[in-house]
């Protein structure tokens, strides 16, 4: 059987108050979708397992990825941003398709935990592609390509809702983040 090897990660969510963080988490932990709209106060922490495979050793890696939901409130992310972001190895950087102003804050939430830890792996969730009658935002947009490219981040439009491309969000952070501590790995 192949050798296993261990690493713990944080990960942490950030962008605007109703673009879906606490639903992409649980889509992404529990594989479920509530509608119901509750407000993260502080941040709430959660748990994950993902397997990797190491290709030159023929083993696999476990990353126990830690998954902090940061409250959206703008002035929340300056009162209490060192205690939260402290540690963070990856961020996904979560806007809402149908509110294009959330688009615009993702530069101040990314820089503000880049200001913490210095800079880390980013990748953009476009979400709630599912609500295809109230996008703001459209596909392709310049825009999301310009905001993206500014941290050097991938990007992927997602649903909670659906599931669609949360799983793949995950993995690429966790990959990312891997490569970035020099860990060659297939996800």
């Amino acid at each position: 059987m192949a050798e296993v090897q261990r690493i713990k990660t944080k990960i942490c969510l950030v962008g605007e108050a109703a673009v879906g963080k606490t639903s992409l988490i649980r889509r992404f932990v529990q594989d479920e979708f509530d509608d119901r709209y509750i407000t993260t106060l502080g941040a709430k922490v959660s748990k994950r397992e993902m397997t990797f495979d190491l290709p030159d050793k023929g083993s696999k890696l476990q990353m126990d990825m830690t998954v902090w939901d940061i409250m959206g409130e703008k002035g929340f992310r300056d009162l209490l941003k060192e205690a939260f972001f402290h540690g963070a190895k990856g961020v996904l950087a979560v806007c809402d398709l149908t509110r294009y102003s959330t688009l615009k804050e993702l530069d101040d939430w990314v820089q503000g935990v880049f200001n913490v830890v210095g800079e880390i792996p980013v990748v953009y969730a476009i979400n709630k592609i599912d609500l295809k009658d109230e996008v703001m935002i459209l596909y392709g947009d310049k825009e999301i390509e310009q905001a993206a490219r500014a941290f050097e981040a991938p990007f992927f439009y997602t649903s909670a809702k659906t599931g669609e491309q949360v799983e793949t969000v995950f993995k690429r952070l966790g990959t990312m983040v891997l490569h970035k501590d020099g860990i060659p790995v297939v996800s």
